[in-house]
């Protein structure tokens, strides 16, 4: 099983999301848990599609850290 982060973004209506490392494979829904849901389903096709073109999966290397300042 593979694990790849997402970034998940509030925007004024809806959400959308993305993995830094899968370029192109976005998302966008109207709650934050469908969202993640449409995430999810954009991975597979986007890996399986890559799959059929004879690419190489990545490995998901991104990673992500809260800063506190002030």
């Amino acid at each position: 099983m593979s694990r790849f982060l997402i970034v998940i973004e509030k925007a004024s209506n809806n959400y959308s999301a993305y993995s830094p490392d899968l370029d192109g494979c976005v998302a966008a829904g109207k709650t934050r848990e469908e969202t993640l849901d449409l995430m999810r389903e954009a991975i597979e096709l986007h890996l399986k599609g890559m799959q059929e073109d004879g690419l190489p999966i990545p490995e998901g290397k991104a990673s992500a850290e809260y800063v506190a300042v002030g």
